[in-house]
């Protein structure tokens, strides 16, 4: 059996390393920071690492609502495509700077094109 995307990726350390420099990327970019304004940050990493600790076949101990639910308000604001794929090239970026191998930033990266239509509500 092949080992998931969490255990190649490097376990729970990995996964907390990676959506620590990811937030500092997305909160420092104008396009798509406004959406974080009212967000309590230390919360949203939370839930981020344990939803992405789920995404990649690693230990389900996500709580947080769906994507839908939880996108809901941001797209009543405007989020779009454009803002998904910022979002999305900040992950990549951010994978890319831990040198995570290309194979597995593709495999991350199909996982992440895989949530568009629930984030956006479409």
């Amino acid at each position: 059996m092949t080992d998931s995307i969490f255990e190649r990726i490097g376990g729970a350390g990995s996964v907390d390393a990676a959506v620590d420099i990811f937030y500092r990327k997305v909160l420092a970019d104008d396009s798509i920071n406004d959406f974080f304004d009212s967000t309590d940050m230390d919360d949203q990493r939370n839930k981020q690492k344990s939803f992405l600790t789920m995404a990649f076949g690693g230990p389900n101990k996500y709580t947080g609502k769906d994507m839908r639910a939880a996108h809901a308000p941001l797209v009543a604001d405007g989020l779009n495509e454009d803002h998904f794929n910022a979002v999305a090239g900040h992950l990549q970026s951010t994978l890319e700077e831990l040198s995570v191998p290309s194979e597995l930033v593709a495999e991350v990266m199909g996982v992440a094109a895989s949530t568009m239509d629930d984030v956006l509500n479409r």
